[in-house]
């Protein structure tokens, strides 16, 4: 992955490292969970977790979400573990899951008014971070006039506005056409490098991974069987070990 050609210009948020000290989680009954799993993420890293079907992508997504709590092991974000659904963290999902009856600038303000900021400020962190994702000036429209696209970008606005120091991506971008596709990975680079912020992005698509990510991770069976940087990765042995 290289640095963007152009970053969006906004106030950095120092991302948290992220640490998983022997997590286990099983279901049982043919469902492999994860685990045993030791990963330490660093402070603003874009790490890509990648892996089939059933590998235990979105049981670790879940767990680092909150979700789900470890039945061995402990996660930290920064100092503190996590034990449940966690202010400093944000989750954006395949589908955009936006509320209908709001408007743009209400969907993205809605975190922060979880939080109880003043509607002003709600307001003035709502315009800048739509246009962080280049919807500037969308604020009043309807969830019904955007395109599938600018969904996803609402709901990214969304997480950023509450300004995460860890933000999770569950394949955002698997639903949309390639072009749509590459260009928000583009933007989600920019953002990312003008935010700063810890980043984990769960996909099922290796080239995706490659693109985005400083460093990926691949799953097969609930375990991690590769870690490395992107630029360092044996892609074909890569591919083998997740097809095999």
């Amino acid at each position: 992955m290289t640095r963007p050609a152009t970053a969006a210009a906004t106030t950095p948020v120092q991302g948290l490292p992220l640490a998983l000290d022997d997590v286990t989680y099983r279901y049982g009954r043919g469902q492999a969970g994860v685990g045993p799993l030791n990963l330490q993420v660093q402070p603003g890293e874009f790490l890509c977790v990648v892996g089939p079907s059933g590998s235990g992508k979105s049981t670790l997504l879940s767990l680092l979400a909150g979700f789900l709590r470890p039945q061995r092991g402990e996660i930290r974000l920064g100092e503190t573990p996590v034990r449940g659904p966690d202010p400093r963290l944000t989750l954006v999902q395949q589908e955009a899951a936006l509320f209908p009856w709001r408007t743009v600038a209400g969907n993205v303000a809605f975190g922060l008014e979880r939080q109880r900021i003043p509607r002003a400020e709600r307001a003035a962190r709502a315009n800048e971070t739509l246009r962080l994702v280049g919807l500037e000036g969308y604020g009043p429209r309807r969830v019904h006039e955007l395109s599938g696209g600018q969904r996803q970008r609402v709901s990214l606005a969304r997480a950023l506005a509450v300004q995460p120091r860890l933000l999770l991506l569950d394949e955002p971008f698997s639903a949309l056409d390639d072009r749509t596709r590459t260009v928000l990975s583009d933007e989600l680079l920019g953002i990312w490098w003008a935010q700063k912020v810890t980043v984990v992005f769960v996909t099922h698509n290796l080239d995706e991974a490659l693109a985005l990510g400083q460093r990926v991770v691949a799953l097969r069976g609930g375990e991690v069987v590769l870690d490395d940087r992107a630029r360092d990765l044996d892609v074909a042995k890569l591919r083998g070990t997740l097809e095999g």
